[in-house]
């Protein structure tokens, strides 16, 4: 695929899609990150011991995870037609991001940008409550050596 890119494209199509990739992906951190934070403090309990709390934000992660990639869907589309089209016969182009957003809104529908939205969200939401549980069990700290914070 990336020599695809780089043979037909030059050196520019490997970067084709990276303004909406960061869009699609500093959404994502805007959302999920509060969402993790308030969720592991609305509940947390004081009596809470050390698997209950790992459950509770496994699950706060997974929720969070999976509302932020169905939010953030429509930039992942964008950004797969700006990557994906090879000009031929019957075949839309796009010219940026706003002109994909609208060119797929006009063409397929406002639904069309949520396309592919729950096999996304059924990834995302598993991957997120592993990374955000492999966080909270401190492997980095184990692994680099560092004392884990008590709090």
């Amino acid at each position: 695929k990336q020599w695809y890119q780089r043979r037909v494209r030059g050196i520019k199509g490997l970067f084709k899609g990276t303004i909406v990739t960061a869009l699609r992906d500093v959404s994502f951190s805007c959302v999920y990150f509060p969402l993790v934070g308030i969720g592991c403090q609305y509940f947390a309990s004081e009596g809470d011991d050390k698997f209950t709390s790992f459950i509770k934000t496994l699950a706060v992660a997974s929720f969070a995870g999976a509302s932020a990639s169905g939010l953030v869907t429509p930039f992942d589309v964008v950004k797969t037609r700006i990557q994906t089209v090879t000009p031929g016969v019957n075949t839309v182009t796009y010219n940026g991001i706003p002109d994909t957003f609208a060119k797929v809104i006009k063409n397929e529908g406002f639904g069309a940008l949520y396309k592919g939205c729950v096999p996304r969200m059924s990834v995302i939401a598993p991957l997120m409550a592993i990374a955000q549980s492999v966080y909270f069990i401190g492997v980095a700290e184990m692994l680099f050596g560092v004392q884990q914070k008590k709090y």
